[in-house]
């Protein structure tokens, strides 16, 4: 087994709608900034996006 690091995207977001702090993941930044801009609709909106690494790991066949 082999492990390697690769990233994920956490976008941590104000919904001004609903009055939460929110959060989901994504696989790439590109994904990640578009959902965050979606989420950017008013002034008492924000969004925040993290690079965390994490470890996979593959099984060699």
């Amino acid at each position: 087994m082999e492990n390697r690091l690769a990233h994920e995207f956490h976008v941590t977001y104000f919904d001004a709608d609903n009055g939460r702090i929110c959060s989901e993941s994504f696989d790439s930044r590109t994904e990640a900034e578009r959902f965050a801009s979606r989420n950017c609709r008013s002034e008492e909106s924000w969004a925040v996006i993290d690079e965390v690494p994490v470890e996979q790991a593959r099984i060699a066949a």
